[in-house]
């Protein structure tokens, strides 16, 4: 071993780094000859991006030059797209880019040694600990209820002095329930003003439920509120990275210092901006993947398998000990899903014949998932 090779293997990471999990994205599914694979496993809109956003990207030539830094096309269209001021809005490499940004901006590691706290539901998005760990704060995981959804009450009640950001996301990944308009501003009226709210809307366009909060109504009345939203999910451009905050200026004057420069690149920020001028299109789209989930919930419903309340593109099996097993299962069945370890399986809605493939496994499959 030369000197150069020792000096590399002394190095050693930030302590925190060795204590993050790692992020697991959903892998591909694997090739069964007679089968057509399905990719199910990473909450992807199986339709490509709608025919103007492809023709705009082809049309893109201009890579030779830096972005603009501010977005300023991508924030004009979603100032009138939202009727929020472009001021507001802070773009970001998709919603995770942007709530990098946010936890950058408003919480970490003090003068004084101490870290901060971000509260958050668990389970939950599974980027939200290393996040928040690689910026210096401390996880709070409050435990889901036994339906899926946030414990509001709980979470409030583990709010203390250190206590600088919470992280709601709804309709909640990996499990789909939404969080009710009632039940949210209410908890955000619990909770010190000086604690940033954050509500995670990145499968909001999915939503049906009449009762759930919209983040936009709750960012209007509350300066503590911050909004995180992304192109990945309806609008197709989850390999583009781009997404966005929208805050009040209190806090976006302070979120643009952190802000990544050059985040959003050119091709990303006109694919956005010609989405959200043909969102009719999107719209359409993405209700054909909401009558898909509906029709997948309800033959798991048939099945007499519960199924938390999916608002999002995916359903979520409680299959605990059982969760590797089935995920193995539908692998040979070339389809693959997303098991967190011995809590449970994600499987997104894909195609129509991916979606049927799936209900056919589960009809075979002896060990439905639990409430609890």
């Amino acid at each position: 071993m030369t000197s150069s090779e020792n000096a590399a293997g002394g190095i050693r990471p930030r302590p925190v780094v060795d204590r993050l999990p790692r992020y697991a994205a959903g892998k591909p599914p694997a090739v069964v000859e007679g089968l057509t694979s399905y990719k199910l496993s990473s909450n992807e809109n199986p339709l490509p991006p709608i025919p103007a956003v492809l023709q705009a990207i082809a049309a893109q030539t201009d890579f030779n030059r830096y972005p603009d830094p501010l977005s300023t096309r991508l924030r004009t269209a979603l100032a009138e797209f939202l009727d929020v001021p472009a001021e507001d809005v802070v773009a970001g490499a998709g919603s995770l880019g942007a709530l990098n940004q946010l936890l950058a901006t408003f919480a970490g590691q003090n003068d004084d040694g101490k870290a901060d706290e971000v509260i958050y539901a668990w389970r939950s998005f599974e980027a939200y600990p290393i996040c928040v760990g690689l910026a210096g704060a401390e996880s709070v995981r409050i435990p889901l209820t036994a339906d899926g959804r946030h414990d509001l009450e709980a979470m409030a009640a583990a709010v203390t002095a250190r206590t600088k950001v919470i992280l709601l996301c709804t309709p909640n990944n990996p499990t789909g329930p939404i969080l009710a308009t009632r039940e949210t501003e209410s908890f955000i009226k619990s909770v010190p003003a000086d604690v940033v709210v954050v509500i995670d809307e990145a499968y909001q366009e999915f939503v049906r439920a009449e009762d759930a909060v919209d983040g936009i109504a709750m960012y209007r009345k509350y300066p503590n509120v911050v909004v995180l939203r992304t192109f990945s999910k309806a609008h197709g451009l989850a390999g583009l990275r781009v997404g966005y905050s929208v805050s009040n200026p209190e806090l976006t004057q302070h979120l643009r210092v952190a802000a990544t420069p050059f985040s959003v690149s050119q091709i990303a920020e006109k694919a956005a901006v010609t989405s959200l001028q043909h969102y009719d299109q999107v719209v359409e789209r993405v209700q054909s993947l909401v009558d898909e989930r509906q029709r997948v919930t309800a033959g798991l419903k048939e099945l007499g398998w519960f199924v938390p309340d999916a608002q999002g593109n995916f359903v979520w099996l409680n299959l605990g000990e059982n969760s590797s097993e089935f995920a193995a299962l539908a692998g040979e069945h070339a389809l693959s899903v997303r098991a967190f370890g011995e809590e449970g399986v994600r499987v997104s809605i894909g195609e129509p014949e991916a979606n049927t493939r799936f209900l056919e496994l589960c009809a075979n499959y002896t060990k439905p998932p639990r409430r609890s």
